[in-house]
């Protein structure tokens, strides 16, 4: 992060000369303008991407022919040339496509009926099968790893499972033995003693074995280590409460640790940290100590200790910002202060009193005979993010570890306060640099035994070691557990696709994906699980929704708009690509988009408008007029209706619907929402009819037959993903992946023959329906 801060401050202050008419000085000055402002307000993640915008621009404008010949740079006042690996190589906005050898069954489309509550799925995308992890070394987000010295456990997350390695693995071998499941095929959940629903962390001092299993609320405590597949734990730790936040209530534990007399929980979904001074011997059996923080704490996830000195990790501390909370000494009693905060691993100075925020920089353009050159004030560096630590572990010799933002931060003691930088960082923020690319995220883990270094990385979907622990930043990993190679991700090589929203034609089947930065395509529907794409696009921005009216595919994300006239079944490129703003509107964070025979409508969540053009704009289309609305997500329309995904208006959000007859800047919609009606819905579509709403907190895809029967107030007449409507207030809505179960469902669509929904975050699934005759 900080090299590539740099680099940009580099290129910012370089002097540049545009020669005659090419027109390019107003879109780059709009960029460092939006910078100098965002500083001024701290918001210094923002101004880094306004930055790296005219990053951006700086390279298109030399990579184009007509420009590139007629561009002085200097520097200091010296003539240069452009470095090397900036201006050389692939301007940053452009979109790779990939062909696949694919075959599959197709799907007739021939259906009849319509749903019925409680149904099965019939197929399942991103992902091997139902019910089917594709073996023992094929892992899906893998959380905490732990070890004893002689065994190695790992958390296989969205597998549902335990895997256990009796020898510490010295490569790709297959683990011994699996908890959670009978065999190393199957990881539908359970909740028995035997069973797992998306376990987060594992923790073993080599007798006992414990497991936070997270959507079960509660910890599994084996009393001697397990020796059998499927082994049911010897007792729960659980809670009775009804009330979340009561004391020593474990809620949703992400982290556990032990060294065999203590024992550590974070009860993330109560907001309390729980300790055990005795290692636990029945059932429920309370904590001795709490902490909350007096509501400091957020969703305290990750933990570590040496029994000495304790680290959390919070993902929402302090209400909305991720950080670590250390204490110097083990507490002792109830909601012992800490002793100090990091919030990122590197501590980067804040803006200097007084006026600006780093060092002063001329930027001079050339028009003809005409000047213009005046300072402005940009950052040096850019602080990155706050983050949460993984892993958070301690060598026998007082080293503390900590995996963060792809990175291994490495203390050769015990850090001393907040300024206390890590001795070592081994690594890349980004996978283009010269060390280790770590793809940790949520529930990554580490494992020191003797010299050797285990890191279980979740996003990476496999376990790296190194055979000694490393001494400089660039060195890579011995060899990897879970995957042919330290460099494989499986995640890739098997499409499980993160955050996939689906659409299609009825024909082809297309899913864009956010957080993979991807669109992939099935030329035709298919009719098995597992299939892989016949095409897949790489993006350099991610879209966040899309759209299909008749043969035009949009995408939309953040601050670009990609729109194909025919559906790009040939791996074509976008006919249209909009960057940062159509005609007036400045794209701030681009959530939602739809089309239909009369208009185009785009969704800002940031500006809390929602765009409307007649047809396709043009780059300098201004639009026919805007919608004021709040929390305006996702959108659909089927040329009667203009149908939003609220997911943050209103208590558990709501859905926000516009007749489309009439519809002016003063249209007003209706809401349909309401205390307990929703949790958080990230997706609703109106298609032939039908309303359809991915209720994604409560695990269910709610569905009325007709959209004007919501309009009326009435109940959905079908819900998917549980077999009640309105499930008892108590009874716990637990994500699950069963065939009839869902998991964070968060996009449904109806092509007019089949439903598919896209599972978010925690689970990844794209599932399909089949009406039913």
């Amino acid at each position: 992060m900080i090299r590539k801060a740099l680099i940009i401050v580099v290129m910012i202050g370089l002097t540049v000369g545009l020669i005659g008419s090419i027109g390019y000085t107003d879109e780059f000055e709009y960029y460092l303008d939006r910078a100098e402002s965002l500083c001024s307000e701290g918001k210094y993640t923002e101004a880094l991407l306004e930055l790296q915008e005219a990053q951006t621009f700086l390279i298109k404008t030399f990579m184009q022919p007509e420009v590139k010949e007629k561009v002085e740079i200097s520097y200091g006042g010296k003539q240069i040339q452009p470095p090397e690996g900036i201006f050389i190589g692939q301007p940053l906005d452009q979109i790779t496509v990939e062909f696949l050898d694919s075959s599959y069954a197709v799907a007739s489309g021939k259906t009849s009926g319509f749903f019925k509550t409680g149904q099965k799925a019939d197929l399942m995308l991103s992902g091997v099968d139902f019910n089917n992890t594709g073996g023992s070394l094929l892992f899906n987000h893998p959380g905490n790893i732990a070890s004893d010295g002689t065994h190695l456990l790992l958390a296989d997350r969205n597998n549902n499972r335990i895997l256990i390695w009796n020898r510490l693995p010295e490569g790709n071998v297959a683990p011994d033995l699996v908890l959670g499941q009978k065999n190393f095929t199957s990881n539908d959940p359970g909740d028995g003693l035997d069973r797992l629903n998306w376990p987060v962390g594992v923790a073993t001092d080599g007798k006992h074995v414990l497991v936070a299993d997270t959507y079960n609320d509660r910890i599994l405590i084996w009393n001697n280590f397990p020796t059998k597949n499927g082994q049911p734990a010897d007792f729960v730790l659980a809670s009775t409460a009804k009330i979340v936040e009561q004391r020593g209530n474990i809620g949703w534990p992400w982290g556990i640790w032990t060294n065999g007399e203590k024992v550590v929980v974070t009860s993330t979904g109560a907001g309390q940290v729980l300790i055990w001074n005795k290692f636990p011997t029945v059932n429920k059996q309370q904590p001795d100590i709490v902490l909350w923080l007096k509501g400091k704490f957020g969703t305290p996830r990750s933990v570590g200790s040496d029994g000495k000195h304790l680290v959390i990790g919070d993902h929402n501390a302090f209400g909305d910002s991720s950080g670590n909370f250390f204490w110097r000494s083990f507490p002792t009693r109830d909601d012992e202060p800490y002793d100090f905060f990091i919030a990122e691993a590197i501590p980067i100075a804040p803006p200097p009193p007084g006026g600006g925020v780093g060092p002063h920089t001329s930027v001079s353009f050339s028009k003809g005979s005409e000047e213009d050159t005046a300072p402005i004030s940009l950052p040096l560096v850019v602080p990155p993010p706050s983050e949460v630590f993984w892993g958070l572990t301690f060598s026998p010799d007082g080293k503390f570890l900590v995996l963060a933002g792809s990175q291994l931060y490495i203390w050769n003691s015990f850090p001393e306060d907040e300024n206390d930088a890590p001795d070592l960082v081994v690594g890349e923020r980004g996978p283009e640099g010269q060390g280790y690319h770590f793809e940790d995220g949520d529930g990554s883990g580490l494992a020191i035994v003797g010299d050797k270094l285990y890191l279980s990385l979740s996003n990476g979907n496999k376990i790296v070691s190194f055979n000694t622990l490393p001494a400089r930043s660039d060195e890579l990993p011995d060899f990897a557990v879970g995957s042919p190679d330290i460099n494989i991700n499986t995640l890739e090589t098997n499409f499980i696709i993160s955050n996939p929203v689906p659409v299609s034609d009825g024909k082809s089947l297309f899913i864009s994906s956010d957080f993979d930065r991807k669109l992939y395509i099935w030329r035709n529907l298919p009719d098995e699980s597992g299939t892989k794409p016949d095409v897949v696009y790489t993006l350099p921005e991610a879209p966040w929704d899309n759209a299909l009216f008749g043969q035009t595919l949009v995408l939309a994300g953040k601050r670009t708009v990609y729109v194909w006239e025919k559906l790009p079944l040939a791996g074509e490129m976008p006919d249209l690509t909009f960057n940062n703003r159509i005609g007036n509107v400045n794209f701030q964070d681009l959530r939602g988009v739809a089309l239909d025979d009369k208009y185009f409508y785009l969704a800002d969540g940031e500006a809390n408008k929602i765009y409307v053009w007649e047809g396709i704009p043009t780059q300098n289309s201004n639009p026919k007029f805007s919608l004021t609305t709040d929390g305006s997500y996702r959108l659909s329309s089927d040329g009667k209706y203009l149908v939003v995904a609220a997911t943050l208006s209103g208590p558990g959000g709501s859905i926000k619907i516009y007749p489309l007859k009439g519809l002016s800047s003063n249209s007003q919609p209706m809401i349909i929402g309401g205390p307990g009606k929703f949790n958080l819905p990230q997706g609703a579509i109106v298609s032939h009819g039908h309303l359809f709403v991915g209720d994604t907190g409560f695990n269910r895809v709610l569905i009325w037959n007709k959209i004007e029967d919501a309009l009326a107030g009435k109940d959905a007449g079908i819900i998917l993903g549980t077999k009640k409507l309105r499930a008892n207030p108590d009874e716990k809505r637990r994500p699950e992946i069963g065939v009839d179960k869902l998991f964070w469902p968060a996009i449904p669509f109806f092509d007019g023959s089949y439903l598919w929904i896209g599972e978010f975050k925690f689970s990844e699934r794209l599932l399909r329906f089949s009406p039913q005759p």
